[in-house]
């Protein structure tokens, strides 16, 4: 599938991510008001009404804490992202998401899953291996951008703490790795 690259002006590509950090942090507001009551619409793995989590599981965070670790990095990630176009933009980030949140209803521990750090490290695996296929100099320094200020996330693939779905990170970075091999060269 060929998706066109159909570039922004930075100005448009801030906007863009301006919307993305208002739909979460007004989504945050929300559930911290409510008393976590959104919290219920995470991605419980394997619990046939948990399959709406899939969608609904990675904008809602379980904590201020756990928002204000994922907003910064989904932002400026998102800005590089949309150095590729913003079709490619779209697509890649709905064919994370669901791939993400699929695979974690699939093989993730029971648990509720929340929270947008699958995106993030959908992001991050693309941002790293798409840069350095597409054999474009602009990409290859996001690249190295990425591998330099981000590198680190690779370590939250790993089961460290019993709170942290590592399982949306790993399963995001594998979404990211399979999103950047099938359309880097488009």
């Amino acid at each position: 599938m060929t998706l066109n690259n159909n570039l922004l002006t930075t100005r448009q590509q801030f906007r863009i991510v301006g919307w993305i950090f208002l739909f979460i942090t007004v989504l945050e507001i929300a559930n911290l008001f409510s008393g976590r009551a959104l919290s219920q619409f995470g991605n419980i793995p394997r619990y046939i009404p948990g399959l709406m989590g899939i969608v609904s599981g990675p904008f809602i965070h379980a904590s201020l804490a756990h928002y204000l670790s994922n907003i910064v990095p989904l932002c400026v990630l998102s800005l590089l992202m949309l150095q590729y176009g913003t079709r490619r933009f779209v697509f890649v980030s709905l064919f994370c998401l669901v791939l993400t949140g699929l695979l974690v209803w699939l093989f993730a521990r029971s648990a509720n899953h929340l929270g947008i750090s699958g995106l993030v490290y959908s992001y991050f695996a693309f941002l790293l291996f798409a840069g350095l296929l597409s054999g474009r100099l602009k990409l290859f320094a996001i690249s190295l951008i990425v591998g330099v200020f981000y590198g680190g996330l690779i370590f939250g693939v790993f089961p460290t703490r019993g709170f942290v779905s590592w399982e949306s990170h790993l399963f995001g970075f594998i979404s990211g790795l399979i999103a950047a091999r099938l359309w880097t060269h488009d």
